[in-house]
Parts: C-alpha cells; sequence; structure tokens
C-alpha cells in the first residue's frame, strides 16, 4: 500500500537560484528543520516494498528484464499518476541497463543483486518513502523536479546520501538504474534531479503540457505547476500549430533557459531537499509538538555526488559550486563535462600527445552529425557521403573509400580507433544532441526553424505525422527528454526527418545535409564549407550558440573532495580526450597536488549499456564500474580507505550474445595496478598508458 501526504507551497520568499544567495536551510544540529525557500508543493508517498517500491515500481527484477511486456494502463488515453511512475522506472531502467541475463541482469546487475554483487532469488523491491517537489527561481517557468527517496532500511547510526541527477536529458526517474540503485540497496537517501530537462512534451495542436506526476493538461489551466510552459502567445500557437501539424517542443531544447548552465545548482538543491526530507522523517519533534529539528547535517552525514553522463558532469559541477561542504566524495560514470579551456594542461597516450583534448560539446557533436551518418549509410543511403565529397569535405571513389576517409576524420578529430567500430551506431545519438544542445544554448524559441529544424514524430516514409492521444497520455513515461525526430523543414519536395530530408544545394537525399552544415556553422562561427567567418543572422545565432556553451564549462577544481570518475575507452559520444581525460588535466592545472581525483578508464566500455547484448564483441557494462567506484569512496569515506590509483581497466568481450558475461570479463579496479595500466598526472601533464 501506499500513502500520500501534500504540503502546501512554500511559496511566500522565494529566493534566486544562485548558490550564493539560494536562502536554503539545511541547518545546524537541533535547529527547527525548514525546506528550503526555492522549494514548492513537497508530496510524500510511502511505498511497501510488497505492490509497489522505490526503485522498481512494484515491477520487481523480474518485471524490469528484457522479456517483461510494457506495463499496461487501466485507460490509456487517462493513465494515473501511478501508472506513469511505474512505467517511467520502467523505461527509464531498461534505457540505461542492459537487461539481458547474458548480459549480466540479475548476475552482476540488478534490483535482486545484493552490495556484495551476489543474485539473490528476490525480486530486489525497497520499501521507503519518495518526497517529490519543483525547485523554482519564483518564476514558476523553471519548476526543477527533485525527489529524494529514503529506504526503510536508511541506517540513522551511519547517514548517507548518494545523488542522482538524470543521464541525458532525462526525467526524474533517469538515474535509478545507476546512482539509485546503488544508493538505495546500500541504506543510503537518494537525492534526484531532472536537472531542469526532463520529460516536458509540448504538443502544439491541443496546447497540452505535462505536469509534474506526468499527467497531461490544457497550458491554459495549469498556472505555474507545468513541468515545462513555453513562453509563446496564444497567436504565436496557433499559428505555428496550423503551418507545422504536429510538431512538438521539449523543456530541454526549447524552455529558453539554458538549463545546462544550473545543472550543479540543481544537485546542490536535491541534497538541501534530502538533508530537509531526512529530518522530517527521523529529527525530534519540534518545540509544542510542531515540525520537526535537525538531526542530520553535513557534519554527520556522507554524500557522494553520483550519477553517470550529463547527471556526472552535474554532480562534478556542484562539487566545483559547493560552498556549503554539502557533498563529501564523489564517484560518477562517463560524465559530459566540458572542461573551460584547452590549453593549461596536457594529455598524452602512450607518450604521444592526444588530438582534441577538452573539445566543447558543440563543437564535437555538430562535427559528428556531418560524418557519422556516411560511415552509417548502405548503398542505398549513400547521399551523404556523396554530398561531402561534393563540398570537398570528405574523398574517396566509392562509398567503402568515403567511409574510410569519415573515420579518419573523426580520429584526426579526437576520436579513438576504439570508437571506429560504433562509429555508425552512434550516428542517431550525435545528430539529436548536435540539434538539441543548439537550441539549447542559443535559447532559440519553440517556433523557431533553426537551420531549417523542428521537432516531431514522423512516420515510416520520414513524412511529419502526429502524436495519438495515447503516445502524448504516456509522453511522461515513455520519453528520454530529446522528443520527436529532427525535422528537415527546408527539404526539397518539403518537410521531411532529417534522415530522408534532400539538400536544395545537393538535390541528393543526403540526410539533411545542409542543415548539419549550418549547424556546424553556428557551433564554429565559421562556414565548413569556404571557411569564411560567419555574417548576418548566421553570425548573430552563432554567437547566442557560443556564448550559451560557455556558459556550461567546469573550471576543474573540486574543492579538494575526493573524487573517482569512470570512463569508458570506447565511448563515442563523450569521448575521454574531449571529456575526462581532459578533465583530469583541467583538475589538475586548478589543484595541483592537493587534488584527490582519481581517474578510471574502463577498455570496452561504452556510453550506452544497453548495447552489451547487441554488440558483445565491442561493449561491456560500465555500470558494473561505476559501482565498484561507489564502493571504493564509501570505503574511503567511512573507514579511510586508500583510493584506488588511477588506472586503465582492461576488460575483456564476448564472441556473441549467446556467451554469457562473467566477472571474468570484468576484472575488478586494482589497489595497485600495474606499470603498464597506470595513469599518472606529472604537474599538468596526464599520461594514458596505451
Amino acid at each position: 500500500m501506499k500513502t500520500t501526504t501534500l504540503v502546501s507551497a512554500v511559496t511566500a520568499a522565494i529566493a534566486t537560484l544562485a548558490l550564493s544567495a539560494c536562502g536554503s536551510h539545511h541547518g545546524h544540529h537541533g535547529e527547527p528543520n525548514e525546506a528550503p525557500r526555492y522549494l514548492r508543493d513537497i508530496s510524500v508517498v510511502t511505498y511497501d516494498g510488497v505492490s509497489d517500491d522505490l526503485l522498481t515500481g512494484g515491477l520487481g527484477a523480474s518485471g524490469l528484464t528484457a522479456a517483461a511486456p510494457v506495463p499496461g494502463y487501466a485507460d490509456p488515453l487517462n493513465p494515473t499518476p501511478a501508472e506513469l511512475r511505474r512505467n517511467a522506472i520502467y523505461f527509464n531502467y531498461r534505457a540505461i541497463a542492459d537487461v539481458n541475463p547474458t548480459a549480466g541482469y540479475g548476475r552482476l546487475y540488478g534490483p535482486n543483486v545484493d552490495v556484495n554483487g551476489v543474485p539473490t532469488t528476490g525480486e530486489g523491491k525497497i520499501a521507503g518513502t519518495e518526497y517529490i517537489a519543483y525547485a523554482d527561481d519564483g518564476s514558476g517557468n523553471q519548476n526543477v523536479t527533485v525527489m529524494v527517496q529514503i529506504p526503510d532500511s536508511f541506517d540513522v547510526s551511519n547517514p548517507c546520501i548518494i545523488t542522482g541527477a538524470s543521464s541525458g536529458s532525462r526525467g526524474v526517474y533517469g538515474a535509478i538504474a545507476t546512482a539509485g540503485e546503488w544508493g538505495l540497496k546500500h541504506k543510503c537517501a537518494v537525492a534526484y534531479t531532472d536537472k531542469g530537462t526532463g520529460t516536458g512534451l509540448y504538443t502544439f495542436e491541443d496546447d497540452s503540457v505535462n505536469l509534474r506526476t506526468g499527467v497531461r493538461a490544457p497550458r491554459t489551466t495549469t498556472g505555474n505547476n507545468a513541468n515545462f510552459s513555453p513562453a509563446i502567445t496564444e497567436a504565436e500557437r496557433a499559428a505555428f500549430a496550423a503551418a507545422y501539424p504536429g510538431r512538438i517542443a521539449s523543456k530541454h531544447a526549447h524552455s529558453q533557459q539554458n538549463p545546462e548552465k544550473d545543472w550543479g545548482t540543481h544537485v546542490l538543491q536535491s541534497v538541501e531537499f534530502a538533508y530537509y526530507a531526512l529530518n522530517e522523517k527521523f529529527g525530534e519533534p519540534g518545540r509544542d509538538g510542531k515540525g520537526h529539528r535537525v538531526r542530520f547535517t553535513p557534519r554527520n552525514t556522507i554524500t557522494i555526488g553520483s550519477s553517470v553522463s550529463n547527471g556526472g558532469a552535474a554532480a562534478l559541477l556542484a562539487a566545483e559550486q559547493d560552498r556549503k561542504g554539502l557533498i563529501t566524495g564523489l564517484a560518477v560514470s562517463e560524465p559530459q563535462i566540458q572542461p573551460k579551456d584547452t590549453t593549461s594542461y596536457s594529455v598524452r597516450q602512450n607518450g604521444t600527445p592526444v588530438t582534441g583534448q577538452g573539445k566543447l560539446l558543440i563543437d564535437y557533436s555538430t562535427y559528428a552529425a556531418l560524418y557519422q551518418p556516411c560511415i552509417a549509410a548502405t548503398a542505398a543511403t549513400s547521399g551523404r557521403c556523396t554530398a561531402l565529397v561534393a563540398k570537398g569535405l570528405l574523398v574517396g571513389a566509392d562509398l567503402v573509400a568515403q567511409q574510410l576517409d569519415a573515420r579518419a576524420r573523426l580520429r584526426a578529430y579526437g576520436w579513438l580507433a576504439e570508437s571506429d567500430p560504433l562509429q555508425a551506431t552512434y550516428s542517431p545519438i550525435n545528430v539529436l544532441v548536435a540539434v538539441t544542445y543548439t537550441f539549447a544554448y542559443g535559447r532559440f524559441a519553440p517556433t523557431d526553424k533553426v537551420c531549417g529544424f523542428t521537432f516531431g514524430p514522423v512516420d515510416t516514409a520520414g513524412l511529419p505525422t502526429t502524436f495519438t492521444a495515447a503516445q502524448k497520455a504516456a509522453s511522461f513515461a515513455t520519453q528520454n527528454g530529446i522528443i520527436g525526430t529532427p525535422i528537415y523543414e527546408d527539404s526539397v519536395g518539403g518537410a521531411r526527418s532529417y534522415a530522408a530530408g534532400v539538400s536544395p544545394s545537393t538535390n541528393l537525399a543526403d540526410q539533411s545535409l545542409d542543415g548539419f552544415l549550418c549547424l556546424r556553422a553556428l557551433a564554429t562561427g565559421i562556414d565548413p564549407v569556404n571557411g569564411n567567418a560567419l555574417t548576418g543572422t548566421l553570425a548573430a545565432q552563432s554567437k547566442r550558440v557560443r556564448d550559451g556553451a560557455a556558459e556550461v564549462v567546469a573550471n576543474g577544481k573540486l574543492n579538494g573532495k575526493p573524487a573517482i570518475i569512470v570512463h569508458g575507452r570506447s565511448d563515442t559520444l563523450m569521448v575521454v580526450n574531449f571529456t575526462s581525460r581532459a578533465y583530469l588535466g583541467l583538475n589538475a592545472a586548478a589543484e595541483g597536488s592537493s587534488s584527490k581525483l582519481r581517474y578510471i578508464e574502463v577498455t570496452n566500455g561504452n556510453h550506452f549499456d544497453v548495447l552489451t547484448n547487441a554488440l558483445p564483441q565491442y561493449v561491456i557494462p560500465l555500470n558494473v564500474y561505476l559501482f565498484r567506484a561507489l564502493d571504493a569512496m564509501m570505503a574511503h569515506l567511512r573507514s579511510n580507505a586508500a583510493l584506488p590509483p588511477s588506472q586503465v581497466v582492461r576488460t575483456t568481450t564476448r564472441p556473441d550474445n549467446a556467451v554469457p558475461l562473467t566477472e571474468a570479463n570484468l576484472p575488478p579496479i586494482a589497489a595497485a595496478p600495474a606499470p603498464a595500466n597506470a595513469i599518472t598526472v606529472s604537474g599538468t601533464t596526464v599520461d594514458v598508458p596505451q
């Protein structure tokens, strides 16, 4: 069973989101427990761990496995908040973890695997209490979802909090399979946030939005309770809906707030929310039986910043911005972290300087979006390669030669050889990143057609269509925050999905190359074909994009906090040369000998564990190493165990997915790595072995 309580909104004195003046109060021991002033509409739900739970949404380990069907809705057009929550957990868990048993699910990881890595016969359901609120700057437009899960097993004598900012652009359950699972199993509270991205689907034709619960409602009736409500007038909505049927907007791309610049703040807010929730649940009653007194503070509670990808970057940014000692240590995986510069440090592999260290996401994603579609092409879809050759951006007499040149160009830009077999697979992901982040950094409106692109569903022929009523109703659960397909409005013959688009300059089915050349120009300020600086409208748009990208960079100063970064060498999205290797160097430049950062680079680890069974000859599940890093960090913080040295961990893949992955494929993080595996930092020079 579950019980629900609604705490009245705290709106009288909402402070700004600037961390230095956020007006929060996590309190000192014995003081009255007060909710941070930026929180609104706190709801509290208790789950019994049988019919429903914190980790699996009541589905259990067996209900999340690859063979398990999608849970249904009693009324698909009107799913309940409880049904939407259950399905959000189902889809988010399965999007992050490979839930095939031969990939290790249920044996090496999964809800039924205990804290020692031993599989049990249980379902892994975890009873406890879930607190959810909006964090807002007072406008009602930011509405960042924050959530705290407190398991019934929470150890009040050894209190701990784990942060779980969502990966990618996902909603608040986006870290359920990563930091969430580890924290709940280890009797810690988990502080989640959707970091201002989340699954805020807006549809123009019916002017509908998601509430925090996922339920759909008309924008005009929601006040400031919508997850995302675009800043457009009714006239603008009606005109755009008529001209572009079926197009949609989403929070990350179209909020016009560049949410990434506040990711660190949102993580810190989630931690402050966790302190409030813990003290409400376990604090002694206040005077006259009113409220509670503070029991848990940063002085007596361990908080580990964690999560993966964008969530991992958010944890690092939070540690950089932490002025209150909210975060004790960090253990993150494959962070999408963007160093503020490329010159204050150097990275070498096998003694040779790497290429592309510290590139920004908008730079390398728009570059990949040019060449990866060529690598993914077949003879029937080779228009992208042909068009790149015609524009002098690729060479090769035939498709095979052109694809080899495309791989070589990516390698020369900073991708590693280990990415070669994965370039085609990653193509559609980098396309989505390139378009979404251009909109986000430039703060473009939902009605803007930047470089000819909008977003919406498409049919099998690539023609724009419309989400069905059932799809909209379920969007909170099914969408990953990058909603719909980029549609190229400028395609010859009319709007098409980017993959089916025909460029006006080539009249070829080149997967909308003109649009992606435009995105590349906005990212760099330079026309990629003629090398000239942009002028006019494109120059102004480029400045907006590049200014937005400059707002999100990291400074590398972790304020002396112990930290472990895990990253897969085969990551073809957040490439190690651009991200974690560079951040290790940036941190060395910022903190020098006081640094407590360790870097674990895992061979055959890539950005998406869900590919483990699809590409068994190339990929292992990196999440296993995040859990091991969390184990190591907790041992360090609780027992003063030595942090593992920076190192390369060399894993072994499988010949095919009929062969079960075992621990033999996944050697441990070494307490004393062999010299051939040691990653060293000398001054501001990072040396990674071959």
